[in-house]
């Protein structure tokens, strides 16, 4: 059984490889989650890959503390429209949706994780930039005080430091392989960090990262 409170310490710097961590059924048939940090079962700061086979369906339900969406592969659809892979969505708090996929779809989903006061509605398509070739690029998603989120590309070989705020950053390898001083990381790859901004970061490969700082809580559990 999922523990009540799991990968909550955020004083903790922690790696997860989620091609190899357990999924589990959702309340809802042919939904599955892969959950990375998650606060209660269904409420709370929680962080979760979510899997929907084809023709797989939420009722209506609100998110009273916001929900973030990346689209990792397959359509995911709602009542607002169908996003392919690449697209990055935030229904703020209050919001009510009744999820669907009819080809199957997997999610990288956060929940009550919105600042106070961010009230912003987002559905960015990210393939037209991940497309370009080049140099480093940064493609900011969102900011909200000191909350930012980005899509960063960096091409094989860079040798580089995180953009951060604070130090404090979470990170998804969605391409390549990103290298630093305690590891190698594939793609598929979770990473939470409590002082990320010092680390020399290298690639492997052309590497893309979902990166987002500033919305840490200021416990850990």
């Amino acid at each position: 059984m999922m523990p009540r409170h799991y990968n909550l310490d955020f004083n903790q710097p922690l790696t997860i490889d989620t091609r190899a961590q357990p999924w589990l059924d959702s309340p809802s048939k042919g939904v599955r989650r892969c959950p990375l940090e998650r606060e209660e079962a269904e409420s709370g700061h929680v962080t979760s890959l979510v899997e929907y086979l084809p023709g797989a369906h939420f009722s209506a339900h609100p998110h009273p503390g916001g929900e973030e969406i990346l689209v990792l592969s397959g359509i995911f659809s709602d009542e607002n429209g169908d996003f392919g892979p690449g697209t990055y969505l935030r229904n703020p708090p209050g919001t009510l949706h009744a999820p669907f996929s009819r080809q199957g779809c997997t999610l990288l989903v956060k929940l009550n994780q919105f600042q106070a006061g961010d009230r912003t509605s987002l559905a960015i398509d990210t393939r037209p930039w991940q497309c370009e070739p080049g140099l480093p690029v940064e493609l900011p998603l969102h900011r909200f005080g000191r909350e930012y989120t980005a899509l960063l590309r960096l091409p094989q070989g860079a040798d580089t430091c995180l953009p951060c705020l604070d130090g404090q950053v979470e990170a998804v390898v969605l391409a390549g392989t990103l290298l630093d001083q305690r590891g190698r990381y594939r793609a598929g790859t979770w990473l939470r960090r409590p002082n990320w901004h010092a680390d020399k970061l290298m690639t492997a490969e052309d590497t893309v990262l979902f990166i987002k700082q500033g919305h840490f809580p200021t416990r850990s559990f």
